[in-house]
């Protein structure tokens, strides 16, 4: 196996602690970024530093200083990047008038504008290398925009928009750019669910006001009952590390709790998106 260093944002909790500390133990090298390293987060940061192959950043994706600090310093200590995992994100459920503009932001700003930011960083190196790997992590409901889970789909089909075209404009210059589409997991995003800040809205939606918690109770029920191993997760990324360039597919689906419906539309799409491409004479980008 050939040793690779990966860049992999929110490592605090979840996919990214998960993934850090899997790639780690196959023997890559792995830089796990994370907020507030010497505050809340400082046990984790000292947790994952003790094992072997991985150093901690101090990164928040939406400061984009610490983003291009944090790509200079693998750069200057590795000579190179190889792997970037886009990972931090925020969960939100509520109706969705409840959401400011200043919570929209701010969930844009982690989930799309930060992954942005991080992409265009380690781009350049990338393109010099004449390789590299960007996995974002986006979510079925990337796909498909659920009922009071409205404002998280909406940034999670930006991730998508941004990864389906890029994935196309610089596969030629030998860099791939995919994404995760995990169904739901319990993991730590569950216990800090973000929620509209504007709360006079919600009398007026009567009874439909109480479907968000609902919403809540019934993945928790879900995960009681079904227990999906959130590894997955972590075990698909790896695939995708070790799949050859060019090789690897723009989405990969992991969801053993809800089924199979996000693949069949992934697969619809594509066949059209392929029809599409191959029309306005760019069918050499498929290949």
């Amino acid at each position: 196996m050939e040793k690779k260093v990966i860049l992999i944002t929110g490592t605090n909790s979840g996919f990214g602690w998960l993934t850090a500390n899997t790639c780690a133990t196959l023997g890559h090298k792995v830089y796990a970024t994370m907020r507030e390293t010497k505050g809340r987060n400082a046990e984790k940061a000292k947790a994952l530093v003790r094992q072997e192959n991985i150093e901690v950043l101090e990164v928040d994706v939406t400061n984009g200083k610490q983003v291009t600090d944090a790509i200079a310093t693998i750069i200057k200590k590795e000579g190179r990047i190889d792997v970037v995992v886009n990972n931090a994100g925020i969960s939100a459920v509520g109706i969705a008038e409840s959401f400011t503009e200043d919570d929209l932001d701010r969930m844009l700003n982690v989930a799309v504008t930060g992954p942005w930011r991080m992409i265009r960083a380690a781009l350049p190196y990338m393109r010099k290398q004449g390789e590299g790997l960007i996995v974002n992590i986006s979510s079925v409901g990337g796909r498909f925009s659920f009922p009071f889970t409205t404002v998280y789909n909406g940034a999670k089909f930006a991730i998508e928009g941004l990864t389906e075209g890029l994935h196309y404009e610089v596969r030629p210059l030998g860099v791939d750019v995919v994404m995760i589409q995990p169904g739901p997991f319990p993991t730590e995003v569950w216990e800090k669910v973000a929620t509209g800040s504007d709360t006079t809205v919600v009398a007026g939606y009567g009874d439909l006001a109480k479907v968000p918690e609902q919403i809540i109770g019934g993945f928790k029920q879900m995960f009681e009952n079904l227990k999906p191993n959130p590894q997955l997760v972590a075990d698909a990324i790896v695939k995708l590390i070790d799949t050859p360039k060019g090789k690897r597919p723009l989405r990969t689906v992991v969801d053993p709790a809800t089924g199979s419906f996000a693949e069949i539309a992934n697969k619809t799409v594509k066949e059209q998106y392929e029809s599409y491409l191959t029309a306005f004479g760019m069918k050499e980008m498929l290949n």
